[in-house]
């Protein structure tokens, strides 16, 4: 990621809870950390998933997901999670996410999440939601 990119940073740090018997962090947690810092985004920018469900009938789904390991988090290891807004459109958002460590990244993640309503029906991300989302361009 570019430094003239806009970028949504989250910071947290790896529990016991998170890890194998040998300190690593099992990989499927990886998503979490990745989630969290989706879900601190869109707090950052005013929303939050309940209001979102409640008041503008919308949930914001994830349709597809990659993601490449590099290296292992451990126990204890601060880290933080980059969330980069690559394209918003009517129903998508795509979003370039890593995890790092001393600014080394240990981890990166392309996720599509696409829009819906309270019955699983594609929705139209509401325009004040979507410039806002479009800001982290």
């Amino acid at each position: 990621m570019g430094s003239l990119l806009k970028k949504f940073t989250y910071q947290t740090k790896i529990y016991y809870e998170d890890t194998d018997a040998g300190g690593i962090v099992y990989y499927a947690n990886y998503l979490k950390y990745f989630e969290r810092a989706r879900t601190e985004l869109i707090y950052s920018i005013g929303y939050n998933h309940k209001e979102l469900n409640d008041k503008l009938d919308i949930k914001i789904v994830v349709h597809k997901f990659t993601i490449t390991y590099k290296k292992p988090i451990l126990f204890e290891d601060k880290i933080i999670v980059e969330s980069l807004v690559k394209n918003v459109s009517n129903f998508r958002l795509e979003m370039a996410q890593n995890i790092l460590r001393d600014n080394e990244v240990l981890a990166e993640a392309m996720v599509e999440l696409v829009t819906i309503d309270n019955v699983g029906k594609p929705k139209i991300i509401p325009e004040e939601l979507k410039a806002k989302l479009s800001s982290f361009i």
